[in-house]
């Protein structure tokens, strides 16, 4: 070999490279085919999985999950599937450990946190629970339920205001979660069922207990009982402000005008602007057709802006007898656009278009109000019907 010359190449080591870099090819894509038909075997498994769940047939269902593992082991897909499906057999243990296995790789793969703790909350594990649905809020687009649940395990451990929290916020989120608003409700109610038993304890006869079982009292429409309490409550705290007012609404629910106007009155002293308590005299004197002075209390109401479709049609009312037919007319107007469905305003709305001379109008309007009347009618009826199927 001359000095500086390139040493040629042995054929044996060349066919050797060759050979080994073939093989690594063919090995490589061996490899790929192998996990692309894994990766299609396992999709195909899991339509079947899906198949057998929708018509709750869990046993195929897991053997199903079972045969995907073997295929593509450690699949977190699969694995989440069928922790889930364990859950839905209530089989927790089993559910959590096929999730963590997820969560050992992932930490935050889609939902699992959630179901995780779905579990956990199924075993009774509550503070478990609440850390799971904890972490799977910190995801970009958490389970849509995990807000609600989370309440619920909250609540389970006592922590009744950070429940409501995220019951507020949850129906923040969805203004129409019925699940979420009866819970809220329920909450509530056991919040104030504590509070009040906690006032028994520290006195019985205190103004505190006495006012709030006169407004539980008025609510469920035991108005004697309630006045009795709200009275009994004014003798501890003469000066209290709001009790007269709620005496007077529940002498006003109880038709007992002359009451009511006794200490709606009283009530009208401690805030003269008060819309409630101007709207309720409003009515009182409608009714006893002193329509000069019930205008004087509606528009007080009226000025404070309160959107409550009744004040309009009293506003008409008042100004039909006062023989001012166009604010009649547009007072009755906006309590039928408030409205639609009661049919009070479209009868006076008819006699106000019969004194404006419109009869065409004002046989439309009588019309509407026959038919709505007809209307609430059948639906009472069917309504009757129900109740009495129901009752069988």
């Amino acid at each position: 070999m001359q000095m500086g010359s390139r040493p040629y190449p042995s054929p044996a080591l060349s066919f050797h490279a060759r050979y080994r870099c073939t093989l690594a090819v063919i090995i490589g894509a061996l490899a790929i085919v192998s996990v692309a038909w894994a990766q299609g075997g396992v999709g195909t498994l899991l339509e079947r999985a899906r198949d057998a769940e929708k018509i709750n047939d869990y046993a195929t269902a897991t053997r199903v999950y079972e045969q995907a593992l073997v295929l593509s082991p450690g699949n977190l897909e699969v694995l989440k599937r069928f922790g889930v499906l364990e859950q839905t057999e209530l089989k927790f243990d089993s559910s959590i450990s096929h999730l963590q296995q997820v969560l050992a790789r992932e930490s935050q793969y889609s939902e699992v946190n959630f179901f995780l703790g779905m579990s956990y909350f199924g075993k009774g594990e509550s503070q478990l629970a609440i850390q799971s649905f904890e972490l799977e809020l910190e995801n970009a687009k958490p389970h849509p339920r995990c807000r609600y649940y989370l309440a619920l395990a909250l609540q389970s451990t006592g922590r009744l205001q950070d429940a409501i929290s995220q019951l507020n916020q949850t129906i923040a989120n969805n203004p129409n979660d019925a699940d979420a608003l009866y819970e809220l409700a329920r909450m509530h109610k056991n919040a104030s069922l504590q509070a009040i038993e906690r006032l028994k304890t520290i006195d019985p006869d205190s103004f505190q207990l006495h006012a709030l079982m006169g407004e539980v009292y008025a609510e469920e429409k035991r108005y004697l009982e309630a006045i009795r309490e709200y009275r009994s409550a004014l003798d501890k705290r003469p000066n209290a402000q709001g009790i007269h007012f709620s005496i007077g609404v529940a002498y006003w629910a109880q038709r007992q005008p002359a009451d009511a106007q006794k200490e709606l009155s009283l009530a009208l002293k401690e805030n003269p602007g008060d819309a409630m308590t101007n709207l309720y005299l409003g009515d009182i004197a409608v009714q006893e057709q002193r329509f000069q002075e019930a205008l004087t209390y509606l528009l007080v109401a009226q000025k404070a802006h309160l959107e409550v479709p009744q004040m309009h049609v009293l506003l008409g009312n008042c100004y039909q007898a006062l023989h001012d037919l166009e604010n009649a007319k547009a007072e009755l107007l906006a309590a039928i656009h408030a409205d639609p469905g009661a049919a009070p305003p479209h009868y006076l709305l008819a006699q106000v278009y019969r004194e404006l001379s419109n009869p065409e109008a004002s046989a439309r309007e009588l019309n509407e109000y026959q038919s709505l009347l007809k209307s609430d009618a059948d639906k009472a009826f069917e309504s009757r019907n129900n109740s009495y199927r129901d009752s069988k």
